[in-house]
Order: C-alpha cells, then structure tokens, then sequence
C-alpha cells in the first residue's frame, strides 16, 4: 500500500520552524515526508535535515519520496529519545524541530496495523513493528482495573467501566484477537442513545493505542529536552490531536519560558529564574475551515511553537 499522509498545518509549521538556508532541522515524525519535503526544499546544500520515525515503512516511504535530496539523514527511532539519537549522530544543537505527534493516515488505511475501528484486523497498533507490546496484549493481559484507568484516562470515555468489564468478562472464554471483536465489545458497552457522537470504539481505540505505543508519558520530557537542544533562536513545531496531548506540550512550554516571582512593584527582576525561550503561541493555531473540509484528520489539529532564547540559563 502506497504511503499517503496529507500534511495538517502545513504552510503554519514551515512559517512557525522559520527556516534558515543553512541550518539543521529535525522532523521527529517524518511519516510520509509530507512536511519534510517543504523543510528541505528551503535547506542549501549546507542544511541538513535529520528525519526520524519509530515505523520502518514510514522512513522507507520518506526516503522514496526525497530521494532528490542529499542533505537528509534518516533515523530509525522514536523522537522520545531524540537527544540520545542526535548525540549518537554527533549533533549537540539544532535550528529547529517538527514534532506532528499522533498516528499517521496511512497507519490508519493499512488494516493490517490495527489502528482502524472501522477495518477488521489483529489487534495489533504498534507503530515500530519491531516492539513486542501490542494491542492484542494490552486487551487480554491488563487487568480491569488497568483497561478502566487507560480506557478513561486516555480516552476519556465515560463508559470507561463498561467497557473494561465486558473485555475481561468476553476474554474469560475466549481471547479477543480482531479489531471487529473489540468494536462489538465497546458498542454493547455503550448506551444506543450515547452512540450518537462519532464512532463509539474512537475513544477506546486511541487510548489503547497511545498505551501500546507509550505516547503520552514521556511527551513532556521530550519537549523538554526538544527544547534545550535548539540554537538561539530556533523553533519547537508540535502538532497535536486530542487535549492530553495539547495539555502537556503547553504545560511543557509553560515551564520552559518560566516565570518572574519578584513582588510586582520592584524595578528589575532579581528573582533569576530559569527561561529557556518564549512561547509565540498565546493560543494554539487551528486548521482553516478550508483545510478542515479537505482534510478532515486535521479537525482536532493544535499547533503551538516555542523559540529558545539562551538570555536567561
């Protein structure tokens, strides 16, 4: 199946990395290449862009799709461990980082992933292949105390209780191995009169997801670190899809830019508490109704964008 993976904010996030000809970039989830390939179109032959990503088919597309390019460096990783990735790669300091977090279109497409409520497949979600937890283990080893905590917190399910009851009440005779199972699980959970608002299985499905491929735990470490590795002046580009997300890197670049504490009526600061930049997104930047009608995974889409200031260490 052909790796397709329609950008979301696309002309936003080149405009937020404001890009230097020379300068070194990182797209911490290179997917399709749908962003990258504008970072490195405005690279000279000096820049450099490092593209990383945990799914082996989505650096082979990305290679595929910039294989005109010679400035890229291609990284089978997980953005988590950005820091230890780039040190590996003798890179210290970068210009700017692109972080489009969530799971991709074509993840979603391929049935055989097990992302999609909506295909019949394994129970699988993993988005590096090469992993052993998945989906299938998640929904019959955890205990229901677990699925519940997951399945609410993640997912915000109301039905979280439910949910979590019916899986291990089904699983005690026979283990739930399909995503179709699952489906039927969540809708026998849930009220026919609060099925209304969407799928019934997105919440439950998501929060499994973002379990089985740790997307939500480390988050605020790595923007973080993300952060401490740029050059003056350089940019922290994250693309969110659901609030805990959103939640955490705003938390995260809340604590970068930190905060005075000195009484209000003193003429300086002498408080010398730690900034590492500036916010430059009061509120986040949301899709244009266009883009929402063409593309409509771009509907929850938040970017934010942090600049690192070295003024105050």
């Amino acid at each position: 199946m052909e790796f397709k993976h329609k950008p979301v904010l696309l002309k936003q996030c080149i405009e937020g990395l404001n890009i230097k000809p020379d300068g070194i970039y990182i797209d911490g989830t290179i997917g399709g290449a749908g962003h990258s390939l504008e970072i490195v179109k405005k690279l000279s032959n000096k820049g450099l862009l490092i593209g990383i990503d945990r799914d082996e088919e989505a650096l082979k597309a990305a290679k595929e799709k910039l294989k005109d390019f010679k400035n890229v460096k291609y990284i089978h990783g997980n953005h988590d461990n950005i820091n230890n990735l780039l040190t590996n790669e003798g890179i210290d300091k970068v210009d700017g980082i692109l972080l489009d977090l969530g799971v991709s279109s074509y993840q979603l497409d391929e049935k055989n992933r097990g992302f999609s409520y909506i295909e019949n497949a394994r129970l699988d979600m993993r988005m590096d292949k090469t992993q052993e937890l998945d989906a299938e283990y998640v929904v019959n080893n955890y205990s229901e105390e677990e699925l519940y905590k997951i399945i609410s917190e993640y997912g915000e399910e109301r039905f979280a209780k439910n949910i979590a009851r019916n899986i291990c009440k089904i699983r005690e005779n026979a283990k739930i191995k399909t995503t179709s199972e699952l489906v039927n699980i969540i809708k026998e959970s849930i009220p026919k009169s609060k099925q209304k608002d969407g799928h019934p299985a997105k919440r439950t499905f998501q929060a499994i997801r973002i379990e089985v491929n740790n997307e939500l735990k480390p988050l605020y470490n790595t923007v973080i670190e993300s952060a401490k590795m740029l050059n003056e002046g350089g940019r922290l580009v994250i693309i969110t899809f659901h609030s805990l997300e959103d939640r955490t890197v705003k938390q995260a670049y809340i604590d970068l830019q930190g905060k005075c504490t000195c009484p209000k009526d003193l003429p300086y600061c002498i408080c010398n508490y730690t900034s590492y930049g500036k916010i430059l997104t009061k509120k986040p930047i949301l899709p244009t109704k266009e883009e929402q009608e063409t593309n409509s995974r771009s509907k929850s889409a938040k970017l934010r964008i942090f600049e690192r200031r070295l003024k105050k260490e």
